[in-house]
């Protein structure tokens, strides 16, 4: 009850809970350093009790910065919802309670009484603390819990309430003092009920140096001079508005503002006019990579603007690039954001979009618990991309987004087991599917309703909290009454699933109709995923036909529901139909043969650029990944490959690269052709794009360059390789190679993968002679090229009897672990290690049998990675020889087994058909089949 929330005005220094006379110091004067414990689990699921509810905190700080130590004292004002006679709140076990009050405003009482405390007792791993009093508080019932505490600043890290130090250009130390309270970490500094739905008013207090600044989460409202504390002050911020404690945030530090405070405002639809100031922080010698910060957060806000939300109930807006700061994520507390120094000085918008939008989603707006977090990331992360697109076109991400999340999404949950069970992994795929479906959204909806159901969102729980749903009902509320279909519905037939639908569309072309079904889609072999014929999901069905380009609509013909739905009037069967275009759902689409044919013949005249980038982009990888999957020919996807040999733009790219790096292991009988149709298919661009190299250039053009030239030196690109050759020779011309290499990494594995024997072993010495003296992780890397980049068969078998059998010195447990996990990615060289295994079992299995983790490492990489029935014999005839001898591995090899059954059907199914189409093309084209051209 604010009404009743006392101020206290109290001195650190002699009161009974300060710190004893003998450990106090000023606050400018360093003792000693502390050891901090970082010791504060908590399980998410564990939730206070609500018979008591915060109504508002009076905090008072007292750090004692140079010592890493503070002291305080907090008033929280509560209400008993139900009769209790016990309070539980949070507080971390190395926070220390020193006195604790109870009052209560007793019916018919004007003045609070103090009820006594008959037991106080913490539980370290809930991190909570629980009172006991002596008799019942009725319901309804008002009070106060007055609690004064001390603690330790967090020194390893940038959590809760720490401590951290840098030195400036004049060599001189400084400290920052700050907090990062998300999710759970307030009460790591002071007693608090620490969960996002208590959302109550602060009135916050500290005592910082005098040549130090403070911020908190709203202006400063008086400043104090301390009794017989010279050096320091005590800061009175005004009373904030009703806010979680993971948002409540504090900097003291040696600061100085970036010019003026700049003063931002703008009119809501109904013409009022709100503004606060926005002002930058940061340390006097940074403050020049700061400039422009103003200027870019101006921008952001006013695209903000235009969602019409309720304006932020601050006076200020204080933007901080803290010095040493080492959290994950930016600390974005309500009115105080705090960065990385890099972070806030980078060219891009997309992170500090993400932060401004926090102050209302996440502040303003607040997931009611952490389960509803994953929504409200989503929504966030979704509107930061939309923002960033506006303001420069998304060139921080060169435009590919949502291909740069939906493809990985795509490959993610077409896996028999997505995630690998990782929980934290499935949390971010869901919350990446979620801001998808925002997407999707916001483009079937309309951007009108959608923006709409977002204001309606905000506007009716500013100041409160929500859960998941609320956010799709509201946008369903926004939907016009017209349309049939419930946003609620549809999303949570996306979420609650781990995989994404298969679209077929199969058309008739005498009754111009086309019959819609809908399946899992499973790229990972085998097909056997549980209750997948039961799976379906409400899917937008939105048309472009080839006689009608047009792209603007994106209104679906049809919701789909059903395993199965017919759509009319399809276009006559000389014009192609493209489904889900611009991805505007997350699902691949596939056609009959026609179809597909149709768009690559399009896609392959001048005209293919009225099909805009990322639909060109879709339909390529849709094609090769359904492919891939068993769902369609190779022959035509790799037609739908022939346009890229006219395509310059670098979005249609992208897919291509990731297509070639998953074919390649499956392709090892074949490679010679395949590598003859990478290098017809790449080297053109390639060529172009090595004219007028500047440094100005777009940071897309310098990618695609750099991928174009890796995967053409992987593809036997004579250039390429002469080039790499030229450079490495350098190196191996000078006086002393071990003291360090004069030319680009990027010149090793060329080099490896089609140089010499000499100069292969010339790599080979420098690992074995690396001197100490040099980095270690240079090291690291010439090993992994020179195992990685290996195709050679003489050459493995001399980096094995070295590392193996003669058991070098200069190569640690490590090396070999490293060495296998580099030859899993190359078929010579876990078919040679495989042999060599074979040929020498015995010698092999006496020095590693007993070494459990590199001996079933080993077997793992020699077995698990045949894709043939040729392999499949290989490892079977191993298995039988030595059944019984593998002991911890035999349960690998076991598996080994039954992948490679899977995957050879896989190859003797789909194998023929890209050679042949390979052997057709060359033919056609005139390419002869060389290892390098």
């Amino acid at each position: 009850m604010l009404g009743r929330l006392y101020t206290v005005t109290w001195l650190c220094v002699g009161t009974a809970y300060s710190l004893a006379p003998d450990k106090v110091s000023p606050h400018i004067i360093k003792t000693r350093s502390i050891d901090l414990n970082n010791a504060h689990g908590l399980a998410m699921e564990n939730r206070l009790g609500g018979a008591v509810v915060p109504t508002g905190y009076d905090l008072g700080l007292e750090p004692y910065v140079e010592d890493g130590v503070y002291e305080g004292r907090v008033i929280i004002n509560v209400t008993w919802t139900s009769e209790a006679d016990e309070i539980i709140l949070h507080c971390a076990h190395d926070v220390e309670i020193t006195d604790t009050e109870v009052k209560v405003f007793f019916q018919g009482s004007s003045e609070p009484q103090k009820v006594l405390i008959k037991q106080v007792d913490t539980d370290a791993k809930r991190s909570t603390v629980r009172l006991q009093l002596e008799k019942l508080v009725p319901v309804m019932s008002d009070g106060i819990v007055d609690m004064s505490f001390k603690g330790k600043m967090e020194m390893r890290t940038s959590e809760g309430l720490f401590k951290s130090t840098y030195t400036t250009e004049q060599d001189l130390e400084r400290i920052v003092v700050a907090t990062q309270f998300r999710p759970t970490n307030a009460r790591r500094m002071f007693p608090c009920f620490d969960e996002p739905q208590f959302k109550v008013p602060f009135d916050v207090s500290v005592v910082r140096p005098r040549n130090m600044v403070a911020l908190s989460n709203m202006a400063i409202d008086r400043i104090e001079n301390i009794t017989d504390e010279p050096n320091a002050v005590r800061v009175h911020f005004k009373r904030s508005p009703p806010m979680s404690t993971f948002t409540l945030g504090l900097v003291l530090a040696d600061l100085v503002q970036l010019g003026n405070s700049t003063h931002y405002s703008h009119r809501t639809d109904l013409g009022e006019s709100h503004g606060f100031e926005i002002r930058v922080w940061g340390r006097p010698e940074y403050l020049e990579a700061l400039e422009g910060v103003p200027d870019k957060i101006v921008q952001i806000l006013n695209e903000i603007a235009k969602f019409d939300w309720p304006p932020l109930p601050l006076d200020k807006l204080d933007i901080v690039a803290l010095p040493n700061y080492q959290g994950v994520k930016p600390a974005d507390n309500w009115g105080l954001i705090v960065f990385k120094e890099s972070d806030l000085s980078g060219n891009g918008y997309i992170q500090l979009t993400q932060e401004l939008l926090h102050q209302w989603l996440g502040a303003l707006v607040t997931p009611f618990w952490w389960s509803d977090a994953h929504v409200n990331k989503a929504l966030v992360g979704y509107l930061a991309i939309e923002i960033a697109f506006k303001i420069n076109n998304g060139c921080e991400m060169e435009g590919k987004w949502p291909m740069t999340v939906l493809y990985s999404l795509y490959y993610e949950y077409s896996k028999r087991y997505p995630h690998s069970r990782i929980t934290g992994m499935k949390q971010e795929t869901v919350s990446t599917k979620i801001e998808l479906l925002f997407r999707m959204f916001n483009y079937t909806l309309g951007e009108k309703t959608f923006k709409g159901g977002l204001k309606m969102f905000v506007s009716q729980r500013a100041f409160k909290t929500f859960d998941g749903n609320l956010v799709w009902r509201s946008l369903n509320m926004a939907v016009s009454k017209t349309r049939k279909i419930d946003v609620e519905t549809i999303a949570q037939s996306w979420i609650k699933k781990d995989r994404l639908p298969l679209i077929t569309v199969k058309r008739s072309h005498e009754a111009k109709t086309a019959i819609v079904s809908q399946k899992v889609y499973l790229r990972e072999r085998p097909h056997d995923v549980p209750d997948a014929g039961r799976m379906s999901w409400w899917i937008p069905l939105v048309v472009v036909s080839g006689d009608n380009l047009d792209f603007s609509s994106t209104t679906p013909l049809a919701w789909m529901k059903d395993q199965t739905l017919e759509l009319n009037n399809m276009p006559s069967k000389e014009h192609f139909i493209i489904v889900n275009p611009e991805e505007i759902a997350p699902y691949p689409v596939n056609y009959e043969e026609d179809n597909w044919n149709l768009i690559a013949q399009f896609l392959q005249t001048d005209e293919r650029t009225k099909i805009p980038e990322l639909t060109r982009a879709k339909v390529l990888h849709d094609a090769w990944n359904l492919a891939f999957a068993g769902e369609l020919s190779f022959a035509t996807a790799l037609n739908m490959t022939l346009f890229l040999k006219a395509e310059k733009n670098h979005l249609v790219w992208d897919p291509v690269f990731t297509m070639i790096d998953h074919i390649d292991r499956h392709i090892w009988d074949i490679r010679d052709k395949f590598n003859a149709y990478i290098r017809t298919l790449l080297s053109p661009l390639y060529e172009e794009l090595t004219k007028d190299v500047n440094e100005n250039e777009e940071s897309w053009r310098k990618n695609m360059r750099s991928l174009f030239k890796t995967f053409l030196c992987q593809a036997g690109y004579k250039p390429c390789i002469k080039e790499a050759q030229e450079q490495y020779g350098k190196w191996m011309k000078a006086k002393n190679p071990d003291e360090g290499n004069p030319v680009s990494d990027r010149y090793f594995c060329p080099v490896f993968e089609w140089g010499t024997q000499e100069e292969w072993e010339f790599g080979l010495q420098r690992v074995i002679n690396f001197p100490h003296s040099r980095k270690q992780s240079e090291r690291t890397y010439l090993l992994k090229t020179l195992a990685g980049c290996l195709k050679d068969k003489s050459k493995i078998v001399r980096l094995l009897n070295i590392t193996l059998l003669e058991g070098n010195g200069n190569f640690t447990e490590m090396d070999l672990f490293l060495i296998n996990n580099m030859f899993s990615d190359s078929p010579q060289a876990y078919t040679t290690l495989f042999h060599f295994i074979e040929d020498n079992w015995d010698l092999v299995k006496e020095k590693y049998y007993n070494r459990t983790n590199l001996w079933s490492h080993l077997i793992s990489t020699a077995t698990s990675y045949f894709t043939t029935k040729a392999g499949l014999d290989l490892v079977t005839r191993l298995y039988v020889a030595h059944q019984g001898e593998f002991g911890p591995a035999e349960h690998i090899i076991e598996k080994s087994i039954r992948n490679i059954k899977e995957e050879s059907r896989w190859t003797s199914q789909n194998l023929p058909i890209m050679e042949d189409w390979l052997d057709s093309y060359l033919d056609r084209n005139g390419i002869k089949v060389e290892s390098t051209i």
